[in-house]
């Protein structure tokens, strides 16, 4: 399994305090011995930086030269990273741009130019950690962007029909952090998705889970099989892959 999307809090590097929250350390061996326990066999994934990891990528270069061949990076960018900032990231094996809006304040039109920059400098996509419910408010920078990719199903089933739009126009979703969506039911969302794009759902653990009401249960994975039926593998690794670039 490609895991589409893992936070690792290392305690070697400083976190940033985000609405009063600072989380526990997850670090790749913590992860290892969780995934183990799972049950989950991994062989590559895509680390992500959360909001309390705030700009400083030290931890994300560090994390994929320990974890190897098989993972990439995803990373948030200061206002003032430069070319050579972001080339230096890809070399060090990043693939996307993320943008949080639910835990910090974002001014659209530098995450536009963000967003674009890192991809004509180097193939990033951008990653989108926001509830469904805005996505329609955030048409214009959608419009501009050449690869776009929503964390944990868009978090609600309010906003899933804007969700499905995207997902129409080529948008990928990661099926992850079901312990923090707001949703009514969740295979229903990911048969819906998959229906509507068979390439865009892409499976991850999101552990540890920070913040989520619970975090990743073995009956995740169970509810990704019955929503996709014969296209498991390719939820679970190809797709992944494929928007990776690995």
């Amino acid at each position: 399994m490609f895991d589409a999307h893992v936070h690792i809090i290392d305690p070697r590097f400083p976190l940033v305090e985000n609405h009063g929250y600072l989380p526990e350390p997850f670090t790749i061996a913590d992860y290892r011995a969780r995934a183990a326990d799972l049950g989950v066999s991994v062989d590559g994934g895509a680390v992500v930086t959360a909001s309390y990891q705030g700009t400083d990528q030290d931890y994300l270069v560090a994390a994929l030269a320990e974890l190897g061949a098989g993972w990439v990076g995803v990373a948030q960018l200061d206002p003032d990273a430069t070319d050579e900032d972001i080339l230096a990231l890809d070399g060090a094996g990043v693939r996307a741009v993320r943008f949080n809006l639910r835990r910090s304040a974002t001014d659209l039109k530098l995450l536009t130019t963000q967003a674009l920059r890192a991809w004509d400098l180097a193939g990033w996509h951008a990653e989108f950690y926001v509830d469904a419910t805005l996505l329609l408010s955030l048409e214009p920078v959608f419009k501009k962007l050449p690869a776009v990719s929503i964390d944990h199903l868009g978090m609600s089933t309010r906003g899933l029909p804007y969700l499905l739009d995207l997902v129409d126009r080529g948008a990928k979703v990661k099926a992850t952090g079901f312990g923090r969506a707001t949703m009514d039911n969740v295979g229903d969302a990911l048969r819906r998705i998959h229906t509507v794009n068979p390439t865009a759902l892409m499976f991850g653990t999101d552990l540890p889970g920070t913040r989520a009401r619970r975090a990743y249960q073995q009956r995740d994975l169970e509810t990704v099989a019955d929503a996709v039926g014969a296209d498991l593998d390719a939820v679970l690794g190809g797709n992944a892959r494929a928007f990776y670039r690995i």
